[in-house]
């Protein structure tokens, strides 16, 4: 049996010691919990082009291709089992605000090393990740 499962791109904002999260809202997945703009890929677009569209839905910025590293990729398994991308955006135009107000009900800038404590686990330890220099992460798995 094949797997098949959604795969999500995460982007990783920093300024100075700084992560930018936002709080979902009327989701149905996660809400009332902290998480950084994200989406699953569409059909057809590469990692890259849904961080692009991820971003300007979500937080109103517009970032460049070049402008986006890659972090890390988690294999993980909660309710479901999922695959996920986590760049850094190293530039973008514009300051962040919630342009998702339906999802979303608070964007705001945190300190990576004071994460509020309703972070989801799985986006905490993708931060970490980054600072450490973690590049693939197994989450989640009871083996």
């Amino acid at each position: 049996m094949r797997a098949k499962f959604p795969v999500t791109v995460h982007l990783l904002f920093f300024r100075d010691n700084q992560v930018l999260l936002l709080r979902r809202f009327n989701t149905g997945y996660e809400d009332g919990n902290y998480s950084v703009p994200a989406g699953h890929l569409d059909g057809n677009e590469t990692v890259r082009m849904a961080a692009v569209r991820e971003a300007l839905e979500e937080i109103g910025v517009k970032i460049e291709m070049e402008d986006i590293a890659f972090s890390s990729v988690m294999h993980r398994k909660s309710e479901t089992e999922r695959v996920d991308f986590f760049v850094h955006i190293k530039a973008w135009e514009r300051e962040p605000f919630n342009a998702e107000p339906d999802k979303c009900d608070e964007l705001r800038w945190c300190d990576v090393d004071e994460l509020p404590e309703n972070i989801i686990p799985y986006i905490k330890q993708s931060i970490q990740n980054f600072k450490d220099g973690v590049v693939f992460e197994e989450f989640g798995w009871r083996l």
